[in-house]
């Protein structure tokens, strides 16, 4: 897999500023126009330095989230926000999960687990691995993820299954369809998806919630929607067949830059990092090859 994109906070000791809106040729505020992307905010996002930083940035994503809701009549209580908080040292982390972050999504499993040893002490904090998994990590999802957003290979169901019995206890999952189409990205291609979902019963420990997806990162609106639309128009064409205990009512989708786009299109969970977290000061090739999304 490969993977996200709106809210900014200030620097301390100054009034954190208003979340920078759509211009007005592409303004949501009028329903006959299409919502653009935020995607220019990339790696421009004010860092997070404080508790207060961070409730204004969550709130702001949260007016957002409602908003996006309310023109398709959706209760913006069915839409589950995951802060990416990738990059992101212990302390940021900390007040993160002081202004109510209590699950928090990341790529790299290894800078994951670590991080879950160090903050061991918040025992309401969760962690969710978004980020593609090789087999020989499984065995740290297995040991302390409470979520994995990433499943796109039979190889990676199986080991991290027998890694998760012996550890005695189920994960919830998604599995990852490339609705981009792009090479660049992990993730199963949608032709796949229903053989692919007919094997996951095997799996008992692999409880499957949805489906996950990552827009092409680009300027142009509607080319981001259709990725969303193709997620949600795949669920729902595999979701009246879907063998006993597979479960695809999720749709894993929208980023800092377009989650509102993922919300009119049906997300049910949209991955937002920069827009509460700021920008990172590691590039996107840390974490993906060229030309994948950004968080």
């Amino acid at each position: 897999m490969k993977s996200t994109r709106r809210g900014a906070a200030a620097p301390p000791n100054r009034k954190a500023p208003d979340v920078k809106s759509p211009s007005p040729a592409s303004s949501p505020s009028d329903p006959s126009l299409p919502t653009a992307t935020l995607h220019d905010q990339h790696g421009r996002y004010p860092r997070a330095e404080s508790v207060e930083d961070f409730r204004h940035n969550l709130a702001a994503v949260a007016t957002r989230m409602q908003a996006a809701c309310a023109p398709a009549g959706r209760d913006a209580a069915g839409v589950r926000l995951l802060p990416v908080s990738k990059t992101m040292d212990e302390a940021h982390i900390r007040l993160a999960h002081a202004a109510g972050c209590r699950l928090l999504g990341e790529n790299k499993v290894q800078e994951a687990h670590r991080k879950w040893e160090a903050m061991a002490d918040l025992t309401d904090l969760r962690w969710s691995v978004i980020g593609h998994l090789q087999t020989n990590k499984a065995k740290l999802v297995a040991r302390f993820a409470a979520e994995f957003q990433a499943l796109d290979s039979l190889r990676v169901a199986e080991t991290l299954d027998r890694r998760l019995q012996m550890e005695g206890r189920p994960l919830d999952v998604f599995v990852q369809i490339n609705t981009s189409g792009e090479a660049s990205k992990y993730g199963l291609p949608p032709e796949d998806v229903a053989a692919f979902v007919r094997e996951l019963p095997a799996y008992a420990a692999l409880r499957v919630r949805g489906l996950m997806t990552l827009a092409v990162f680009s300027a142009d609106a509607e080319r981001v929607r259709q990725c969303f639309v193709r997620l949600r128009g795949l669920r729902d064409r595999l979701r009246d067949d879907a063998p006993a205990g597979i479960g695809l009512d999720e749709l894993s989708m929208g980023m800092s830059g377009d989650y509102e786009i993922a919300i009119e299109e049906g997300a049910t969970v949209v991955r937002v990092g920069q827009a509460i977290f700021g920008a990172r000061s590691l590039p996107n090739s840390h974490f993906w090859p060229a030309g994948e999304s950004r968080a």
